[in-house]
């Protein structure tokens, strides 16, 4: 088998450790929303867009929906789980009190959320009370604690996987800010402190608990009754957690879509920094670029997903190879063999790790040494202890001195120079704006540098007047306070609105607005009207055609040519009688494709193909 000159040094690995498209196993994610469903959660009601009043049940079930809609959108290989504590009836593997987890047939408890389970769920209100039943679950007198109940339910459902192979959460949606609150004496602080000790377990084991507290219009959640020293709240952090009284169902749409968009580990890597030092970083990809999913193919028939499976067959006998195929190179007229181990050390020119070189001022990195997206990082003490301090240290130190570390990098068979450049925390009164850490910036090798070189006196250059007219313009048409956060793709928007609407078997298709359609209101207005002409004026003049001088491309010429050309040629046959005698099949190539030229079709593909689409336009 022949090498391919470009694929010899492609590493088989190679497309995992790009963090553009692939992320670290470590990142998958098993969330188990835990939803009160007591009584005050359907008494209690917030004022909608739309001015009528929706309960925090509601809202909560509606934010779960949302957000299993996203979901398959961003993180489709994510577990979920939901579970509804303080109800009538009972459905849960320890068949506990007050506890139901939700689910539907053929999919387990934690597992991808299917179209089934998303459209039973978004009706669950029409039929909760007669199929699962609201009731509080913890009241004086009795020794139940629904709460701890659902708890520990949570905690046996993620009990699925490891805490290092997966990131493992509980979102509580609750109005009630004190679950104990009708309890007494020795009786409640007994059931504080094995509530507590629940939460607690499921932290140690790498379980974090979440609260999205919803509260009543007219009054706060005070959280520091209970739930603060649940999730581990104090200081600034309380004072800031609360969101404000009255939030609607948006707002709640919006926190928890935050809250589910956690940063993901890319990839865990060696910093070696001297000697044999070496701490460990957590890599994040903080821009990457968003593609449609990868298409699976099916059985027809039984539409179970197909696996696809490659064998090698000898050219000269037909068999079907069964040792591991060999690859060559030609080399000096001989044909130097290369088994699978040998190509791969042959590949390997790089560990992988990141090996600190030495360090440069600040002013030596230029915005042109982007080669792409940066990748930050920050330190971990999960499997080097100390990283962190000696992280804080390099850190706090390239900042005093305005220095940028330079570093060696890459997947083993693409190594990189890449710059470390320190960012300082920003906090504001809404809290943390930047975090502290490291920016890793990839250099361009010498190679990559090309110089631009240009004949500066034949390039026009514009008078004072036009650059006075543009910058005019420029003021008019300033966005303000621009962000790319607030535009979405429009094609994907509508990708994935199809698909949702195939798959929940909806009515109506999702309305999609186009955030990048200019604003033809604003471009309307009198005073962007009158720089636009003043532009227009200044550069070309009084007598500028708008229609007549636009510049046509020696290739448009070239085409339009062509295109006039096939059309004499075309007028040549006739091509109805042709068809209808079956005798366009014994034209050649070139003669049908003037048929299809004259008539702006497409030239590609086979005979058989061209003779089609000809038949076709002519309705035959």
């Amino acid at each position: 088998m022949e090498l391919d000159p470009d694929d010899v040094f492609r590493d088989d690995d190679e497309e995992s450790d790009n963090e553009f498209y692939q992320e670290h196993e470590a990142t998958k994610e098993y969330v188990v929303y835990l939803v009160d469903a007591s009584p005050k959660m359907f008494s209690t009601t917030c004022p909608a867009e739309d001015q009528t009043d929706e309960t925090h049940f509601h809202i909560a079930v509606s934010c779960i929906a949302q957000s299993l809609k996203t979901q398959i959108i961003n993180r489709l290989y994510d577990e979920v789980a939901i579970c509804f504590f303080n109800t009538r009836k009972k459905k849960n593997l320890q068949d506990l009190n007050g506890v139901f987890v939700f689910n539907v047939a053929e999919r387990e408890q934690l597992d991808r959320p299917t179209a089934r389970f998303i459209k039973e769920f978004d009706h669950i209100e029409e039929s909760f009370e007669k199929e699962i039943g609201s009731q509080y679950g913890i009241v004086s007198g009795s020794r139940e604690n629904s709460l701890y109940n659902a708890l520990w339910v949570a905690q046996g459902l993620l009990r699925k996987g490891s805490s290092k192979t997966a990131d493992k959460r509980i979102l509580l949606f609750t109005n009630e800010d004190d679950p104990f609150g009708s309890i007494k004496g020795a009786a409640k602080n007994d059931m504080t402190r094995t509530t507590m000790q629940r939460a607690k377990d499921a932290q140690d084991l790498g379980i974090s608990i979440e609260l999205l507290p919803l509260s009543p219009p007219d009054e706060e959640f005070k959280v520091s009754h209970f739930y603060a020293d649940m999730i581990g709240l104090e200081g600034d952090d309380l004072a800031l957690f609360m969101p404000s009284a009255g939030q609607k169902l948006e707002d709640m749409k919006d926190q928890l879509r935050k809250r589910m968009f956690s940063k993901r580990i890319v990839k865990r890597i060696s910093f070696i920094i001297a000697n044999g030092l070496s701490i460990e970083l957590n890599t994040y990809a903080l821009i990457r670029p968003t593609v449609p999913g990868a298409i699976t193919w099916l059985d027809s028939v039984t539409n179970h997903p197909l696996k696809t499976e490659r064998s090698f067959i000898c050219a000269d006998t037909g068999a079907l190879m069964q040792e591991p195929a060999k690859r060559f190179q030609p080399y000096k007229g001989e044909n130097i063999k290369f088994s699978v181990q040998e190509l791969s050390e042959i590949k390997r020119v790089s560990t992988g790790h990141l090996r600190l070189h030495g360090f440069k001022p600040l002013s030596y990195l230029k915005d042109y040494h982007n080669l792409r997206p940066s990748t930050f990082v920050f330190p971990s003490d999960k499997e080097v202890v100390g990283s962190t301090c000696i992280f804080i240290a390099l850190h706090r130190s390239m900042l005093r001195l305005n220095r940028f570390a330079v570093a060696f990098y890459g997947n083993p068979s693409n190594p990189r120079l890449v710059a470390l450049v320190a960012q300082d925390e920003i906090v504001r009164a809404g809290g943390q704006v930047e975090p502290p850490g490291m920016h890793m910036i990839y250099l361009p090798y010498s190679d990559d540098i090309r110089p631009l070189h240009s004949d500066t006196d034949a390039v026009p250059r514009a008078s004072d007047d036009e650059v006075k007219k543009a910058a005019a313009l420029m003021k008019r048409i300033d966005l303000k306070d621009f962000s790319v956060c607030q535009f979405a793709n429009p094609s994907l928007q509508r990708h994935y609105a199809v698909l949702q609407a195939l798959a929940l078997e909806e009515d109506d298709m999702p309305e999609i607005k186009d955030e990048t359609v200019p604003d033809e209101e604003g471009m309307a207005r009198p005073g962007v009207v009158k720089a636009v002409e003043e532009f227009k004026l200044s550069v070309y003049g009084d007598n500028y055609d708008e229609e007549g001088d636009v510049k046509v491309s020696e290739a448009s010429r070239k085409r339009k040519a062509a295109t006039e050309n096939a059309a004499k040629e075309c007028a040549n046959y006739d091509w109805a009688d042709l068809a209808d005698k079956g005798k366009l099949k014994e034209m050649t190539v070139q003669e049908l494709k003037l048929y299809l030229m004259a008539h702006n079709l497409s030239t590609t593909g086979r005979k058989e193909t061209l003779i089609s689409r000809i038949l076709t336009h002519m309705g035959k």
